[in-house]
């Protein structure tokens, strides 16, 4: 570590499992031991995540991977140059319906008969309209006979609102990371009818973005960045015993602020399978894969959120920073896979 004094990142993040990767690098020192200190900044909500991203209140933050191209297209929001410096997790979100709809689909009903016979729109809940929970709300309902817009309305709910909202009945069913799904459950009110690593197993989900001009003025910085948030990553994978370890930590009522055990849960050991949360996997989880931004842009194209860019390669590589993560990742000593693009199967592609 420099004899310096480490240069202080402000970092937003929002309330949920997979902000993990930075609150483990923060409490191991693994951000000193990049000359860096990272001030975590809790959030409401993702549209304060953006703002405060944009307006350079802070330096980076944990996102929505389809928050990123949002932003870069300028979809629904401003627009800006922004970048991924990494992938901080794969999987670990849910859909989860109100019991008595989640109890007719267990029974075998097709979905839209479920959907229809509440006698008016169902109403459900994603945490931000370009994010990832509406993709996997929009993507499971068009491959469960239904579609999204014929289906129900969609509202935009922050994560830690929504189990009150399923609860009064304000909603029929939501999209979110955990613990907000896990809480429903607990609560007897309402049942995941799919985790996330079911519909699309291995899929990125939370990235460490930062708007582009940090990232190409301060290269040297970003790669710090990376590199402490990547050797949490490891870390997080390393041993169940750390997860749980993380899970007392992310416990404080200024975290997360719900008990140890059902964070524990839903971090799970990582021995995981190709749909549980994982953080590392021996590097294939944090590389910002061109091919995950390519199946992003397809979906923003599907919905009609917008016109694909006359060269989304160009766009790609501008956004995601893979000489940047391949430096940080040489810091801390984790093997980068040799190619950039991977194979993806949907939960209904043969």
């Amino acid at each position: 570590m420099s004899e310096l004094q480490p240069t202080v990142l402000p970092v937003a993040y929002m309330p949920l499992i997979d902000c993990a990767p930075l609150v483990a690098a923060r409490r191991l020192g693994l951000d000193l031991e990049q000359g860096i200190r990272l001030d975590l900044q809790r959030q409401a909500s993702w549209a304060a995540v953006r703002d405060r991203l944009l307006a350079g209140q802070v330096q980076a933050a944990h996102a929505l991977a389809s928050l990123v191209y949002s932003i870069e297209l300028g979809v629904g929001g401003p627009r800006a140059p922004m970048a991924v410096l990494m992938t901080l997790n794969q999987n670990g979100q849910a859909i989860t319906l109100a019991r008595p709809l989640a109890e007719a689909l267990r029974d075998g009903q097709a979905l839209p008969a479920v959907l229809a016979a509440l006698g008016r729109r169902a109403r459900l809940a994603q945490t931000f309209p370009t994010g990832t929970h509406a993709l996997w709300l929009n993507y499971w309902l068009a491959a469960s006979g239904g579609g999204p817009r014929r289906e129900g309305d969609m509202l935009t709910i922050p994560p830690p609102r929504m189990p009150q909202a399923l609860e009064e009945g304000l909603i029929d069913g939501y999209c979110c990371g955990e613990p907000w799904a896990a809480l429903a459950e607990a609560g007897g009110y309402g049942l995941r009818v799919i985790r996330s690593g079911n519909l699309w197993p291995g899929h990125p989900e939370k990235v460490l973005a930062c708007r582009r001009d940090f990232a190409a003025l301060q290269p040297e910085l970003a790669e710090r960045l990376c590199a402490a948030v990547l050797a949490a990553c490891r870390w997080l994978d390393a041993a169940p015993d750390n997860r749980l370890r993380c899970a007392q930590w992310l416990a404080a009522p200024e975290v997360i602020g719900r008990p140890v055990e059902q964070l524990a849960a839903c971090l799970g050991e990582g021995q995981a399978g190709p749909q549980d949360l994982v953080f590392h996997d021996g590097g294939r989880v944090n590389l910002p894969w061109l091919s995950d931004g390519e199946w992003f842009l397809g979906q923003f194209q599907r919905w009609g959120w917008c016109e694909l860019p006359a060269d989304p390669a160009a766009l790609l590589e501008n956004v995601h920073r893979l000489d940047s993560y391949r430096r940080a990742a040489a810091r801390v000593g984790v093997a980068v896979p040799a190619q950039a693009r991977r194979p993806q199967r949907l939960f209904d592609q043969a």
